[in-house]
């Protein structure tokens, strides 16, 4: 339980100051008095999500595969597989940054943007959206460094991206006068710095990156993409989730948007203990599992699932306690108030199935089976997620939206947290 706490921890505070960062930009786009660039960012961030998500899945794939052989004593393949997981996310990641800039204007109407809040969203996006591939870059080097066990420099990855943004977001946004726009350059300059920073500690701390060749690579291209594939696949049904929420709420109006784009923001916030919580017990799975101490592998599982109920508990007792403040902060009124109030007060507690399903799918991904992990997300995004929120909606309106999300997310970590507690409990007899 202790690593569990300490690698998650460790991992949230990176996090939960990069989304605290995000939480900052949505306040000072507010300040400029125009709801409608706050439902545009709400809009691209939609949208951009597709392409973080495809990174956190090819991240994922860089941790399993580096963890189980520093786990085995192979340093040396360690090296090869992190310089060409690399290789291999930033490409991907240059592939689906340019579909999404070529295709930006298409994707928004789809999601449900329209007029000034559709340009606005595509202004955005083609600012911010070139950055992504150097953000992958950042997320494998951060995958490395935790599969070695060192959650401090991890942590340092994610929070150096946090602090400049936090710096510069208000002298670009409010003191040069550059408003919506200045907020999208903010993005670009602290995913630089942090991709900078994780290749630094990658090479120059723990060294490493190792020589690699097209005959390494090609050898080294099928175990990355016999994990990565399921994974990218799993992660992508978050934002494809994310997506008909932002269209099914964009029936509401801007400001129901404006309301989901503030909700958004808190929920990572606050439960970035819970995002972190996979991507930390993935390490410590993916070792033991490739040192054969299976007992360990079981007690990790429990604990974190532990910790996640935990977690959850203390973070929604705090969003229901600042509700209010929080919606005079954004300047929330109506149906965006509306749309707040449901998340703050009753839907942030489907987070504690949320996290039993990002926890199952950590013992998924490090145990060989990331095609169960991709089963049950799509379980919750791509079969329940439209008909509890287009129901809840009919009944409840724009807020209904929100507990239909909650709802998915009870009925899907439910079913995803037995599923994997009964592969875990009997992987010694598998390997």
């Amino acid at each position: 339980m202790r690593h569990v706490v300490v690698m998650t921890l460790t991992g949230s505070l990176g996090l939960v100051f990069m989304f605290l960062v995000d939480v900052a930009t949505l306040f000072w786009v507010s300040t400029l008095g125009d709801q409608g660039l706050v439902a545009a960012l709400g809009f691209a961030w939609t949208i951009q999500f597709f392409t973080i998500s495809t990174g956190i899945g090819l991240m994922i794939a860089s941790m399993a595969l580096v963890s189980k052989s520093i786990g085995q004593g192979n340093t040396e393949l360690a090296r090869q597989q992190t310089t060409s997981a690399a290789i291999f996310t930033f490409v991907f990641q240059v592939v689906m940054a340019t579909l999404v800039l070529v295709y930006r204007f298409e994707i928004l109407a789809f999601a449900g943007a329209e007029g000034q809040t559709q340009a606005d969203a595509a202004r955005f996006l083609s600012i911010s959206v070139p950055s992504l591939p150097f953000m992958a870059l950042g997320m494998v080097g951060s995958a490395v460094l935790r599969s070695i066990g060192d959650a401090v420099r991890s942590m340092a990855v994610t929070m150096s991206a946090g602090l400049m943004a936090m710096v510069i977001d208000p002298v670009l946004i409010i003191g040069l006068d550059m408003g919506f726009e200045g907020a999208a350059w903010g993005i670009v300059i602290s995913r630089g710095l942090s991709a900078a920073l994780s290749v630094w500690f990658v090479i120059h701390v723990y060294d490493m990156v190792g020589p690699v060749n097209r005959t390494v690579m090609r050898q080294l291209l099928r175990p990355f993409l016999m994990i990565a594939v399921p994974a990218v696949m799993t992660q992508l049904s978050t934002p494809f989730g994310n997506y008909i929420l932002t269209k099914v709420i964009s029936a509401y109006g801007d400001a129901a948007v404006a309301g989901w784009a503030v909700v958004s923001r808190l929920a990572v916030l606050a439960f970035g203990g819970i995002f972190s919580l996979s991507g930390a017990i993935g390490g410590i799975i993916g070792q033991n599992y490739g040192a054969g101490q299976f007992e360990r592998v079981q007690q990790t599982y429990r604990d974190a699932l532990k910790f996640c109920a935990l977690y959850t508990l203390i973070s929604w007792s705090i969003l229901a306690l600042l509700r209010n403040p929080v919606a005079q902060l954004f300047g929330l009124e109506g149906t965006a108030a509306e749309v707040l109030m449901a998340f703050m007060l009753i839907g942030a507690g489907g987070y504690m199935f949320t996290g039993a399903l990002f926890v199952s799918n950590a013992a998924f991904n490090n145990l060989g089976r990331p095609i169960y992990s991709t089963a049950c997300n799509w379980l919750r995004d791509g079969v329940l997620i439209f008909p509890c929120c287009v129901l809840m909606g009919q009944w409840l309106a724009a807020p209904g939206v929100v507990y239909g999300q909650a709802l998915a997310a009870v009925l899907a970590g439910s079913a995803a947290m037995i599923w994997a507690a009964r592969f875990v409990r009997n992987i010694g007899t598998r390997s």
